[in-house]
């Protein structure tokens, strides 16, 4: 007589964010767990996310933020299972990894400053709650059956599982390990999966006209984007490059762009505003009838590079003082500062992509559980999900809160 389902391990496919909380929930449980991972050690975004310092958490959470093809009521439900305090909680208390708030952003970082730290002490507390974790172990084929399901790993050996969670990621940043297996395996189990694509990605212009400014960065810009009946703004950090453009404000919009670019229509519009100041204030300061030059007074709040390309750009001499300055180069130059249209002419695609847009539809998994309504015992978690959030911390409280809720599934029923 075959072993029940409860007898057999969990098998958690992807040690990435969403995969190791889900192990550590499901084991916590007292579930008999297996972690498999293709790479050597797992949680390489981790390793890479906030330039190696890694941004946990955001200091709060806005769920109307997110971007998804699914119901928002259910990415709600899902991301609000487990409360961003619950979240700090636990890495501070359970993992003894406290955090800091990093001042001006909301972002919310190890006290240690090293990504390392966190991926770590979360692979360690997997361990002390008894998962096996395998590295170098890359799944080929998950087969369901009657009472169990089937993995097969590329050695040619294969695990028979009570359970299985899925959280193999997406597409984006495949250098570390993703491949899009989990999206595969969910279309060929026969879910919807919406269309996927590249999302917190760079942009690109070709020809790129402003490589002469690469290396350029401002703290205070704002971009906006109206799509359809929305207006879509982000303000923060923006950064030239030699490409085209990047920076939490450009990432943040840049969803838009690839879609539109997919789409084949009429590309995004996106302008931004250089600093904090709007219209009204910059008109006000260049009415001013005085014999300051046009660069100094640009030069007071934009850097110098900019400052001189916008006023080239604009045709006005930078040496020109602000009382000569006519009503047409000083209304067009206000255009420049404050609505600038972007020439954004591709995306740098899911190499540096963030996250995946797109994916599993939310409507097809248990929102209490996060099974598969189509494949019992089959679970998904993480970036395999249709849900992405902004820059700034989202991704990783969207990872932990469907992990956890996908190991406490899981570990329903499970004997030790």
């Amino acid at each position: 007589m075959p072993p029940s389902p409860a007898a057999l391990p969990i098998v958690v496919v992807g040690a990435g964010a969403a995969g190791l909380m889900a192990a550590i929930f499901a084991a916590a449980r007292g579930a008999r767990v297996v972690l498999l991972e293709r790479t050597a050690d797992g949680g390489r975004k981790i390793l890479i996310s906030g330039g190696g310092r890694c941004n946990v958490l955001p200091s709060a959470l806005d769920p109307g933020r997110f971007v998804t093809d699914s119901s928002p009521h259910l990415l709600r439900r899902l991301l609000c299972s487990w409360p961003l305090a619950e979240q700090r909680e636990f890495f501070e208390r359970d993992l003894g990894l406290p955090l800091a708030l990093e001042p001006g952003t909301g972002k919310l970082f190890p006290v240690s400053n090293r990504a390392r730290d966190v991926r770590d002490r979360l692979l360690g507390r997997a361990r002390e709650l008894g998962v096996e974790v395998r590295g170098g172990a890359q799944v080929v084929a998950v087969d369901p059956h009657p009472g169990h399901i089937r993995v097969a790993l590329a050695a040619g050996d294969a695990i028979v599982a009570g359970r299985v969670i899925i959280a193999a990621g997406g597409l984006s940043v495949p250098a570390t390990g993703s491949d899009g297996f989990g999206l595969g395996l969910a279309r060929r189990l026969g879910h919807t999966v919406h269309p996927t694509y590249p999302a917190l990605t760079p942009l690109v212009a070709d020809p790129a006209v402003h490589a002469t400014l690469a290396g350029v960065s401002l703290t205070a810009a704002t971009l906006t984007a109206v799509a359809g009946r929305r207006r879509v703004r982000s303000t923060g950090g923006f950064l030239f490059t030699h490409r085209g453009y990047s920076g939490p404000v450009v990432l943040d919009l840049s969803h838009l762009a690839v879609r539109s670019r997919l789409a084949g229509g009429p590309r995004q519009t996106i302008t931004a505003q250089w600093c904090d100041l709007a219209a009204p204030a910059w008109d006000a300061l260049l009415r001013q009838r005085s014999a300051a030059g046009v660069l100094g007074v640009l030069r007071e709040r934009l850097p110098l590079r900019l400052a001189e390309t916008l006023l080239e750009e604009a045709g006005v001499d930078p040496r020109q003082q602000l009382a000569q300055l006519r009503r047409e180069a000083r209304q067009g130059l206000v255009t420049r500062l404050t609505a600038y249209p972007l020439p954004w002419t591709g995306d740098e695609g899911y190499k540096k992509a963030e996250v995946t847009g797109g994916g599993l539809a939310l409507n097809e998994v248990d929102p209490t559980t996060l099974e598969s309504r189509r494949v019992p015992g089959l679970f998904f978690t993480g970036e395999v999900l249709d849900a992405f959030g902004p820059i700034g911390g989202y991704n990783f409280a969207w990872a932990w809160a469907t992990g956890r809720l996908a190991g406490l599934g899981a570990a329903r029923g499970s004997s030790s």
